[in-house]
Formats: structure tokens, sequence, C-alpha cells
């Protein structure tokens, strides 16, 4: 069988949008205008948007009983980007398929794929988003986006080789670093990805040793970047005055040295406000293991035992679940401390698509 070498599309992958399914809509508005700071777009009663920059929209609400994030979307470079990606879903006999002009119309983008992720969270990519023509109603200075993209998302599995091979396999995604950390008594290890210049764009942690999953959520939480320090501690001191409730304080992390602080959304992720990380330089840049998520800070607010046992219910409750990998686009996996095989990246049969 002859072989032809696929182009990386690292670098010109980047996150642009995230769609949550919620009922909420009255405590969402005011946690994303008025405590995080976002603009607000009332769209119809069923459909919410916030924007953070230029772009018609980085987030989504769209009514729904999820209380969750239930997609991602990918801003790519160009269509030459967007057809290999589409063909290494399509090659491998996962479904794809494009969305709506009504959906794409709600994403503020021109068109988008659509296909299925690991444990039940949507992708979708699109080359071109719209920008809108009215200035951005926000507080202070605004948001870091960029070559970045809109930030970064953290979810939990059972199952992180696969988890971090579809990434890999799909966007070409690099690993940056690893982070252990005790959580609850929970020892985890999380696998920081990138698929551009930003230190992560997507976060992968997992119990040790015990295949459990202590998250009810898809997404752990979203990350955004405060254009400054100010912005950032403005936002903390909305949070804390408008009664929402504050999962982590402000801090420190040890890999990417973003100052950020963790507050609690409406429908139970969290939502990280962040400030300076470090931006990675490719010809530099290798992968280390640090003990510990924070430098300083992040510590633990208003967590009951009551909390404390609900978390060990759905962890208990998660051994009794199929996690859906999308074994196709992941498997055999990639194991911790083992690069991605240079086979498996770089060759596919000659004449696909």
């Amino acid at each position: 069988m002859s072989t032809t070498i696929t182009p990386s599309v690292f670098g010109n992958v980047h996150l642009g949008y995230v769609v949550v399914e919620t009922d909420k809509f009255g405590d969402w508005k005011r946690f994303g205008r008025e405590a995080i700071g976002m603009h607000l777009d009332d769209m119809t009663p069923d459909m919410v948007r916030f924007r953070l920059d230029a772009n018609e929209c980085r987030v989504l609400l769209r009514r729904g009983p999820a209380e969750d994030v239930v997609t991602v979307g990918w801003h790519l470079d160009d269509d030459a980007t967007f057809d290999e990606i589409s063909r290494r879903v399509v090659d491998h006999g996962v479904p794809a398929v494009e969305g709506t002009d009504e959906e794409a119309e709600l994403r503020g983008v021109e068109r988008f794929l659509r296909f299925p992720g690991p444990n039940g969270l949507t992708q979708e990519t699109y080359t071109t988003a719209r920008t809108s023509p009215l200035p951005l109603d926000i507080p202070g200075s605004g948001f870091v986006t960029g070559a970045g993209g809109l930030g970064h998302v953290a979810l939990t599995t059972k199952k992180p080789q696969l988890v971090r091979g579809y990434y890999n396999h799909v966007f070409d995604a690099r690993l940056s670093d690893y982070i252990d950390e005790t959580i609850n008594g929970m020892k985890l290890k999380i696998r920081f990805l990138r698929v551009n210049e930003r230190h992560h764009s997507v976060a992968i942690a997992s119990v040790n040793i015990l295949p459990i999953n202590p998250i009810r959520t898809r997404i752990q939480h979203i990350n955004v970047q405060a254009a400054t320090l100010d912005d950032m501690v403005a936002s903390y001191q909305r949070v804390n005055e408008l009664g929402f409730e504050m999962a982590l304080t402000v801090g420190q992390h040890t890999n990417d040295k973003e100052l950020s602080y963790y507050a609690r959304t409406p429908s139970g992720f969290e939502w990280e406000v962040g400030w300076n990380p470090i931006i990675v330089d490719e010809a530099t840049w290798k992968p280390t293991t640090h003990q510990g998520i924070s430098i300083w800070g992040h510590t633990q607010e208003g967590q009951t035992v009551i909390d404390k046992l609900s978390q060990f219910e759905v962890a208990a409750q998660s051994l009794l679940h199929r996690e859906d990998t999308i074994a196709a686009l992941s498997a055999p996996g990639i194991a911790d401390d083992q690069l991605p095989r240079p086979e498996k990246l770089t060759r596919v049969r000659a004449g696909g698509r």
C-alpha cells in the first residue's frame, strides 16, 4: 500500500466558541454579563449569545435540560485545514454533518462541520467567523483571544490516554506538561494539550488507578483570559458581590503561570478568569511534570460535607457508565510520557480526500 505525507494542522486550530445547554437563562445573563463582564446579545427566548471580542459569538446558550457544555467549536485558519480535519474524521468512518444555515448564523460563522467527540462533547469546525459592527458593551479593557483562541476547556475522563489520542489525531495536539494533584482525597493526573501558541486549549484530568469520573458535567471548567490584572480582579469582586459561588480564590498556576480564579456557573461547571499566561516557544519547550496546580492561592471556598459526598456519589455512579471515546479516532491512545507514533501522524492512504 502506497503512502503519502499528511500535513500537520498544528497552529491552524483555535478554540472558537462553546455551546451551553441550560434552563437557567436569567441566572446565566447575570453571571455572564454582570459578573464575568461579557457582552450580552439576546437572540430569541431560547437562544442567548455572549461576545468577548469582535466575533459575533463566543458563548451560545440554548434552552435545554443538560446544564452543561454540549459543544466545542474550533476556528480553523483556512480551507485546507478544514478539508484535512474533515478527511481524518470521515476516513475513519466517524459520521460528520454540515450544520444548517440557521445553526451557523446563531454561532456567528459562515459554515461548520459537526462530528462526535469523547464523552458526548460534540466537536464543530469552521473557517470564517462573522464579526459584529456593534462596539462591545463590557466593563474594563476586555479579553485576550487572537492567535490563542477563546481560552481553554478542561474535562475529566476515565480513559485519558484515549482522549489524548483523539485530540492528537484530529487536531495534532501537542503535550505541554502534566500536573499531579490531590483534590478531595483523590489523586489526579492532568494532561495539558496545546494546538497553537496558547499553553493549552484542552486539559484532561483523570483519577489515578481508579476508573472513575468525579464530575457530572462534560466540561470541568472553561477559561477566558482578561486583558489586564485590574480586569481580572474587578470581575472577581463582581462575582462575590453578586452572590455567585466562588470555587477557587485567586491564585497562580505552576505550569502556565497564569493568575486566575474559578467561579461556579449557574449550570454547575466552573468558569476560570485568568491573566497573563505564558506563551509556548515551540523551539525550546519540553514537557515536564509539576506537583500541584498552584504556586500560591486557589483555595477552595464554600464546599460543604454534603458537596463532597455528592461528588463521591457521582464518582461511584460513573463506574457503571460507559464512556464513549470515539474509538476510531482515539485508539490505540497515547500513554503518559509517550510521544505520538510518527506513522499515525504522517501517513495516510494514497488518494485519500
